[in-house]
């Protein structure tokens, strides 16, 4: 829970996280360290002290707007300004701890069939062509860099000047066209939106970038779901968490079965 605090000094954010999220693959102590960085950055929220221990972490405020997805729909310029953002992040300090999602994904999944959480029909099934996804990237990485990971819309703040990046849960060194891509399946952004985002980060046209961004963005909706099992079984939040996956499921389910895969997957083998 995130909650504003007003002191004469000034005002503060206090984030106080559940002690379950271990499950998920949170570590505070990274959290911590890479919100500072991403501070460092440019981009983030100061880090004013943490209790580690009692899951506190209490940062600097930001006077700005929080953006949500359909602001992003709306106004598609805004897509070019969170590329500079995330160039900037990219490029600052390097992160503590590595996400690598294949491996966080297969964990997700082993819990949520151990302890027999909800899974879609016909998951199983197809995730043989996420693990063919996976290892044509594997095949041909990029160079790790400092990532958010968890870029929904609500992690964007606007302050008419630029754009902030907030919460650093499930930061780590990881591929940059992995946050693009999650970005991008997260936001539910449409063909033209990820093109404007890939060309505006790579500040040129590259198909291969286009199509490793929308492999993730597969990827990644598919793992998230299992993430939104677990949540539905352990987290003391009252969210529907079911609901919410199976949005992440719906929408990536007709790519994994019809031409948008076998494209991506054919860009993918041409390196």
């Amino acid at each position: 829970m995130n909650y504003r605090v007003d002191t004469p000094s000034g005002i503060y954010v206090m984030r106080i996280s559940d002690s379950k999220s271990g499950v998920l693959g949170i570590n505070r102590e990274n959290e911590r360290i890479n919100t500072m960085k991403a501070h460092e950055a440019g981009v983030g929220a100061a880090v004013i002290d943490s209790l580690i221990s009692e899951n506190i972490l209490v940062i600097s405020w930001i006077d700005a707007k929080t953006l949500h997805a359909e602001d992003i729909h709306k106004q598609p310029q805004l897509l070019s300004r969170i590329a500079t953002s995330l160039r900037k992040l990219h490029s600052g300090p390097a992160f503590q701890g590595e996400f690598y999602f294949p491996a966080i994904r297969k964990k997700y999944l082993h819990i949520v069939l151990e302890n027999s959480y909800f899974i879609p029909d016909q998951y199983m099934e197809l995730e043989k062509q996420i693990l063919d996804l996976e290892k044509m990237i594997e095949e041909n990485p990029e160079k790790p860099v400092p990532c958010n990971n968890d870029l929904l819309a609500e992690n964007f703040m606007d302050d008419g000047e630029k754009i902030w990046i907030i919460d650093y849960e499930y930061s780590g060194q990881n591929e940059a066209s992995f946050d693009i891509g999650n970005l991008a399946g997260e936001i539910f952004l449409n063909e033209e939106e990820t093109t404007i985002l890939c060309d505006a980060y790579w500040q040129k046209h590259l198909p291969s970038k286009i199509a490793r961004a929308k492999a993730w963005s597969m990827i990644a909706r598919f793992g998230w779901v299992m993430w939104a099992s677990i949540q539905e079984a352990v987290s003391p939040i009252d969210f529907d968490f079911r609901t919410w996956g199976l949005k992440k499921w719906n929408s990536v389910l007709p790519e994994l079965q019809g031409e948008h895969y076998n494209e991506v997957l054919e860009i993918l083998k041409q390196k």
